[in-house]
């Protein structure tokens, strides 16, 4: 089934496709200059700390819906071992097996693609099982330390967690950023709370995944109007879920990631960040959230901080 004209028009009013050159492969990064965290660095205030990661185990969000996005499988591959002799340091060491998108994550350029493309329309069957994602692999993120500011969407409408199945419009997020008392701007990252992750900490792991509120296909618009760097939210698939257009499946992936070239994240657990938001009545800090650089890869664990 091919994608309809409305994907297809909105892809055109958002498309990034050569506006850093040719040779890009990190799309909406570029935005987050030298400047952009010179400015950032300047929300600092308290230096309080707010981690955004959920735990890694086994035992962790994902369902087995996505073949092979297996949770952490942890491992001790020596314990208390005297590598040179008997009473000498004694050492231990795990190892683990995982998806790169099974906890907290960022989806990198390569994640999607669409009518046989990535970003920057490089083909998409530049990703195989021997080169990886020869083009915009995760690793190329080298850095991504900006201002972060989170739009509560769920405290904006008044409630604790968004209905299950609700989109997130750009009229919620409008709302959220007249709440916040903050204007997003060129290089931010943006990140939209939709207490969705509730389910997945009181251990409801097919509540948390389905169905679930998220993204509208509308707010890639918002996105780059306001030139953000990166998004990322609370939520399993990160856009609405199932589709608000019927049997249309991951066009936000698509238009983010492929067009855009906007990474994007999710699984951040935004509680305790919103609650300390709400306490100094700012939603504006400097976010520092660089991926594990695993080259080739399509994604990759993150574990973000939120300093204010």
């Amino acid at each position: 089934m091919s994608l309809p004209a409305e994907f297809h028009e909105i892809a055109k009013r958002v498309n990034n496709w050569g506006r850093w050159g040719a040779a890009d492969e990190i799309g909406t990064l570029n935005l987050i200059t030298d400047e952009v965290v010179r400015e950032a660095a300047a929300t600092l205030r308290t230096g309080r700390r707010v981690p955004l990661a959920v735990p890694l185990h086994q035992d962790g969000i994902q369902t087995g819906m996505i073949p092979g996005r297996v949770n952490p499988l942890h491992t001790m591959v020596a314990v208390n071992m005297e590598v040179f002799g008997p009473g000498t340091v004694a050492t231990s060491d795990d190892a683990v097996t995982m998806g790169l998108q099974a906890g907290t994550h960022w989806d990198g350029l390569g994640h999607v693609s669409h009518s046989g493309r990535i970003y920057n329309g490089r083909p998409a069957d530049s990703i195989t099982a021997h080169t990886r994602a020869a083009f915009s692999g995760i690793e190329k993120a080298r850095h991504i330390v900006s201002r972060g500011v989170l739009l509560d969407v769920a405290r904006a409408h008044g409630a604790d967690r968004l209905p299950e199945g609700r989109p997130v419009t750009p009229e919620d997020l409008d709302a959220a950023e007249e709440l916040a008392g903050v204007k997003v701007r060129s290089g931010d990252i943006v990140l939209i709370r939709t207490g969705q992750i509730q389910r997945c900490l009181a251990g409801e792991k097919e509540a948390y995944a389905f169905p679930s509120p998220g993204l509208s296909v509308r707010t890639p618009e918002w996105f780059h109007a306001r030139d953000v760097a990166a998004v990322a939210n609370d939520t399993l698939t990160f856009e609405i879920f199932p589709p608000e257009i019927e049997d249309l499946w991951l066009p936000v992936h698509a238009l983010d990631l492929v067009e855009m070239g906007m990474m994007q994240g999710q699984n951040w657990n935004l509680e305790e960040l919103a609650a300390v938001c709400a306490d100094e009545g700012r939603w504006a800090f400097l976010l520092s959230a660089t991926p594990e650089p695993f080259t080739g890869g399509t994604g990759s664990p993150v574990a973000p901080v939120a300093i204010l």
